[in-house]
C-alpha cells in the first residue's frame, strides 16, 4: 500500500501513527486512520484535541494484559507518555525524565 502512497501522504501516515493516533505498529492503516489522512490532504476540518481525548479515552479503558515472561509487567502500551508526562508537569507533578516509565 505504501508504494501507491505520494511522499506527502507517507509522511503525514507516519506522523498520525507516531504521534496523534499511535498505535504498536505502522504496518497498515485502517480505514478511520486512511479517511483522517484523506481529511489532511484535502484541507478539511480536523477536530485533532477531540480525536487525543478519545484516543486516550479507550487507552485508559482497555483491560490490563499481563506481559508472558514477566507476570508482574503489564504488556500494554502506554499511550500518549509525551503529552501525559507534560501534562503533569505542567501541574507540579515532579518528574524524572531519566526514570524510564
Amino acid at each position: 500500500m505504501r508504494t501507491s502512497m505520494t511522499t506527502l501522504t507517507q509522511m503525514w501516515m507516519t506522523l498520525l501513527l507516531s504521534n496523534v493516533l499511535p498505535t504498536d505498529h505502522n504496518f497498515d492503516l485502517p480505514l478511520p486512520k486512511c479517511q483522517l489522512v484523506y481529511a489532511i490532504l484535502t484541507r478539511m476540518s480536523v477536530h485533532v484535541a477531540q480525536l487525543i481525548a478519545d484516543a486516550i479515552y479507550l487507552f485508559a479503558g482497555m483491560p490490563p494484559t499481563r506481559h508472558l515472561l514477566d507476570p508482574d509487567k503489564s504488556n500494554r502500551a502506554l499511550g500518549f507518555p509525551a503529552l501525559i508526562t507534560g501534562l503533569c508537569q505542567l501541574f507540579g507533578v515532579p518528574v524524572t525524565p531519566s526514570k524510564v516509565i
